[in-house]
């Protein structure tokens, strides 16, 4: 091998067999940029250059020429300019990566001649600094952690280029992620913007393709892994009950959910460990009950209906299995349980016309007979209800109760005249305008209207059905 220091001259027996059988002994002149060992070019496309003192056969003396490192071969383009042959690479040289330059082969020049070349050589190209190393980096591979608060560091050798780090690391399953440098850009966290998953084999890397502030690439790839496995404890149920709000604070009523869940309750969730935020999605009804849920603590949830279950409906509570816990595990089957609210219906216990004690209920024949004041017409009714009443409804209940002629049509309408709540469970009526007949019978329809658009003694509590009396107007 010869090392040239500055004007290379490869002195090879050339041996060129002309046309006419001479043989001619001239040497093939040759000099070469880089000519010095471990030569630094200035750029990243700066050309290699082989220049012959005369023309060449192109073909012949580009298949000798090879550029090197230990990353593999460098594609380039070969270019002649002239009698030089000019080597620029594709995609530019890397900086601090040693090269070796050979030539080795037969050559020809255009004349004929004939030279056996064997050359070698190092250079560098934009510096020749050492490459940045992954010093530390944490967490270590093959460590458990949880979920939340994951922070990734690394601390390289040598102050980094930012944007090529960034670009190079991947973190797999996780797309969102925030960078933070510090220690003249030589340290460098890593944090998922969301929180990640239970239980998954997390691999990270940083490609080759990292540079220092110089522009001199890592020299490997490194890589590493870690597992969301730290927490081994499973989520479960630990108890389901009925609550009762008083003055903000809900408390347990010490009934069991499936007949304890009274009007104005709510239902409460405990957990064997602290739940995350995906907890207050986690319930839901059939039939569909709507309201929503919040938090008694970090392991309890409590839901709060936006209006009560129907009386005496059986339904089904369902917990999700997605339903996770603060580390991100999972139920991982559906809870249900069956539960029939202890909401009665609101019922009446008796219907009396002031002048009997009968109860217009229990009329036999269907239509009762009812006494009425011929002056006026009047006629008075005492409803007993099973429930009472709260302010509101007082006021809404009489208007919803009615009482219209039913038989002959050609009887006159009648007014209510007298409302009076004798208690909060005893409402009483008073009607002007019924007529009786000595002829023909005279009937009116009462009608006192059940479910949920019917009479209503408190939010949620109505009759089932609509309750209709015919009445016999009698003298």
């Amino acid at each position: 091998m010869l090392l040239l220091q500055n004007k290379i001259i490869l002195m090879l027996c050339a041996i060129i067999i002309s046309s006419c059988g001479f043989i001619d002994f001239r040497l093939i002149g040759i000099k070469i940029e880089p000519e010095k060992p471990d030569f630094v070019l200035p750029g990243k496309y700066s050309p290699v250059i082989i220049k012959f003192d005369t023309a060449m056969i192109k073909n012949d003396t580009e298949v000798v020429l090879q550029i090197t490192s230990d990353y593999g071969a460098v594609s380039g383009d070969k270019i002649w300019k002239g009698n030089d042959l000019h080597f620029i690479p594709v995609n530019g040289w890397s900086a601090g990566v040693r090269y070796t330059l050979s030539l080795l082969g037969t050559i020809r020049s255009a004349d004929k001649r004939e030279a056996r070349v064997e050359y070698f050589n190092t250079f560098y190209a934009v510096n020749k600094n050492d490459p940045p190393l992954l010093d530390h980096y944490s967490p270590y591979s093959g460590a458990s952690l949880g979920i939340n608060d994951v922070v990734l560091e690394f601390r390289f050798s040598r102050s980094m280029n930012k944007l090529s780090v960034e670009s190079a690391f991947t973190l797999d399953g996780v797309n969102n992620k925030t960078f933070n440098w510090s220690d003249d850009d030589k340290n460098l966290r890593v944090t998922p913007e969301k929180e990640l998953s239970a239980w998954v084999l997390y691999n990270w890397s940083v490609k080759d393709s990292a540079e220092s502030l110089d522009g001199v690439s890592l020299p490997k790839i490194y890589s590493g892994f870690f597992t969301t496995d730290i927490d081994q404890t499973l989520p479960v149920v630990t108890r389901i009950y009925p609550v009762l709000n008083a003055d903000g604070i809900w408390y347990p009523t010490g009934l069991n959910i499936e007949t304890g869940l009274g009007l104005g309750q709510g239902i409460a969730v405990e957990f064997n460990k602290p739940m995350s935020e995906n907890s207050l999605r986690s319930l839901r009804f059939e039939p569909s009950l709507s309201g929503k849920a919040e938090y008694l603590s970090d392991k309890s949830i409590v839901y709060i209906f936006s209006r009560a279950p129907d009386p005496q409906i059986e339904y089904t509570m369902i917990i999700s299995g997605d339903t996770r816990d603060g580390e991100g595990l999972k139920l991982g089957e559906d809870l249900k349980i069956n539960f029939i609210p202890d909401i009665p219906y609101l019922k009446i216990l008796s219907l009396k016309n002031d002048s009997s004690d009968a109860n217009i209920m229990f009329s036999e024949n269907g239509a009762f007979k009812i006494q009425i004041d011929q002056g006026a017409g009047n006629f008075n009714l005492l409803i007993h209800f099973s429930l009472m009443f709260d302010f509101k409804e007082k006021q809404n209940a009489p208007q919803r109760i009615t009482l219209a002629p039913f038989f002959p049509r050609t009887l006159e309408p009648v007014a209510v005249q007298y409302v009076n709540w004798i208690s909060d469970d005893r409402l009483f009526l008073r009607w002007e305008g019924l007529k009786a007949s000595n002829e023909e019978p005279h009937y009116y329809k009462l009608t006192i209207p059940g479910g949920k658009s019917g009479i209503v003694s408190e939010e949620g509590v109505y009759m089932k059905d609509d309750l209709v009396f015919y009445l016999e107007a009698a003298k």
